[in-house]
Formats: C-alpha cells, sequence, structure tokens
C-alpha cells in the first residue's frame, strides 16, 4: 500500500500532509520508537555528503555515522542535515550509512560531471548493494527499521539546464535512471523512502552573479525536473507493494527563508561565510546554521514513522 507524503512551508504543523488519495497512518498516531536502533541509507551529492567510507568503521549506537570523524566532510565543513537528523532529529538511533558524494549526478553517461572519478547515484546504489544491502557488515536492515533517501538532481541540473533541447523530455530520461536506481533498493528490501526535491539553486549567489536572465531559465528547469519527480514518486508507491514514500519539499522551505531571512537569523538571502547570520556557507552550498532548518523539516517529514 502506498502512503505518500510532502510537507511544505506551507503545512508546519508537526504531522505531514498526506496528499489526496493518499492512506495516511490510521488515527494519525505516529509509530513508536523502536527499542533497537533503525537503519538509514542516504544517497546524494555534496548536499548530503559527510564524506562516509563503506570499507571504514561502519556505523554503531555510539558512533550513529560510523566515519569520518563528526560532522565528517560537508560541503561547508560544519553539520549538514544529514548529521542533524541522524544524531539529533529522530526518534531512535539511525545508524546512518551516508553514501552520499559531492559533485554527484545521476547517471555520469547522461550529465557530464564537473571533473571525473566521482561516485555518482548509479555508484553510490552499487556501493550498497555489494556492502550493506546483502548485509555483509553484519548490519540486521529489514524493511521495517530502514529507511533509504534520495537527494540528487542539483548537478544534473545545474551542469545541463543551459543545453540546447527539450529540457522536460531529458528531465523525463534522468528520472528513468534515478527510478531504475530507486528500484533495486526495493528489490533488495527497502520499503520506506525519502525524496528531496532539487531546492531552488537558482537563488544561490553563484547563479545571481551570472544575472537574472540566467536565474530565470534555470528556474524553470528545476520546477519542470521537480514537478515530474513527484510523479515519478507516485507511481513508484502504487508500482509496488508496502512502499511508503515520503517527500521533503526543499523548494518551499528554502523560499521561505530566502523570503524572509531576518525572520530565520539570516541578515539577507545572498550573503555567505562561516557566521551565523549567513544562510550560505559558500556561493552555492548552504552554511550549517541553514541546514539545521532542512533537518528539523526532515524530522517533520518523518514524524509519523519510527524513525
Amino acid at each position: 500500500m502506498l502512503t505518500f507524503k510532502v510537507l511544505s512551508a506551507l503545512a508546519l504543523a508537526m504531522a505531514a500532509k498526506a496528499l489526496p488519495n493518499a492512506a495516511a497512518p490510521a488515527h494519525g498516531k505516529p509509530a513508536l520508537p523502536s527499542k533497537s536502533p533503525n537503519y538509514w541509507f542516504s544517497f546524494g551529492d555534496s548536499y548530503t555528503q559527510t564524506g562516509f567510507d563503506p570499507t571504514g568503521v561502519l556505523p554503531s549506537v555510539g558512533n550513529p555515522l560510523g566515519n569520518p570523524p563528526y560532522p565528517g566532510w560537508t560541503s561547508t565543513g560544519g553539520e549538514n542535515w544529514v548529521d542533524y537528523v541522524a544524531t539529533k532529529y529522530n526518534k531512535s538511533v539511525l545508524l546512518t550509512y551516508n553514501y552520499a558524494y559531492g559533485g554527484a549526478v545521476i547517471n555520469e553517461t547522461l550529465v557530464t560531471p564537473w571533473q571525473p572519478g566521482l561516485k555518482h547515484l548509479t555508484d553510490q546504489v552499487a556501493q550498497f548493494l555489494e556492502g550493506a544491502g546483502p548485509k555483509k557488515g553484519g548490519e540486521k536492515w529489514t524493511g521495517v527499521n530502514s529507511l533509504f533517501s534520495v537527494f540528487i538532481g542539483i548537478n544534473d541540473i545545474g551542469n545541463s539546464w543551459y543545453l540546447e533541447g527539450d529540457r522536460d523530455a531529458f528531465a523525463e530520461v534522468l528520472l528513468d535512471n534515478y527510478f531504475q536506481l530507486v528500484q533495486k533498493l526495493y528489490d533488495i528490501g527497502g520499503r520506506s523512502f525519502l525524496f528531496v526535491l532539487v531546492p531552488p539553486i537558482d537563488r544561490s549567489p553563484m547563479m545571481a552573479a551570472y544575472g537574472p536572465e540566467s536565474q530565470a531559465g534555470e528556474k524553470k528547469v528545476l520546477a519542470g525536473f521537480n514537478s515530474r519527480l513527484i510523479n515519478r514518486v507516485e507511481l513508484f508507491g502504487k508500482s509496488n507493494s508496502g512502499v511508503k514514500t515520503y517527500i521533503y519539499d526543499s523548494v518551499a522551505q528554502y523560499n521561505e527563508i530566502l523570503d524572509n531571512p531576518t525572520k530565520y537569523g539570516f541578515k539577507d538571502a545572498l550573503s555567505y561565510g562561516p557566521d551565523p547570520d549567513e544562510f550560505w556557507g559558500n556561493d552555492y552550498h548552504p552554511s550549517s546554521y541553514a541546514h539545521k532548518f532542512f533537518g528539523e523539516r526532515v524530522a517533520q517529514v518523518l514524524s509519523q514513522t519510527i524513525f
């Protein structure tokens, strides 16, 4: 049965908002937290990476992110949303296998990455299927106690939005590849999936420097990709029994904060640096202080789960 949830900036209640025709938890009661550790398998790019090496120290109760030392190798040096959810905004110990890798695209045969030698979504899923998937490290994950999250597309859009051709048709090609990989995660036993919309990177300081025409062009392509991603998530849920899917609407939250930066403790929508009053940590990545809000929102999206 499909459970399909989205949380946007317009729905700030602690429970996730159920989409039309979706099955909601019985009586709206949250699932009881587990006394045993749960598992989180995370895939993505620099907005998600912590530098986890699956051949290194693995996650444990006292060290839920495994390696490297906390908070890991993140895009701006401090904690990111994965760190916050794994260690603070959760209901249970979350043994977090974060395969995300900076610069990743869905499939490098479709979009040229900024440099060779990166681990893309295809590679990340392969790493999982070769290790923790078949439980080679002694993992005890099941369809009940595991969460799979995918936050990918920033580099796919950023490296291709300006190219010739039908961008909407290309989004479908990207998403075909995306969900072929997600299907592999389902086939090996994954049942709870968190999908993250591509945030409005058109509003980053880097894109602002290119000017409003470039920002508008990228924004249009982003919107087309995200609308199709939502449709694909719904189709994935309907096509696979026992699946529960959740969407973190990063677009709504980023826009809410960037439209009202001082309300959230930031001095403006474009400054970047290491200070607590800056939303952006550098010209393309949010600061650790912004990621704290993202982690809180993800916890709201998952509020009816055991995680």
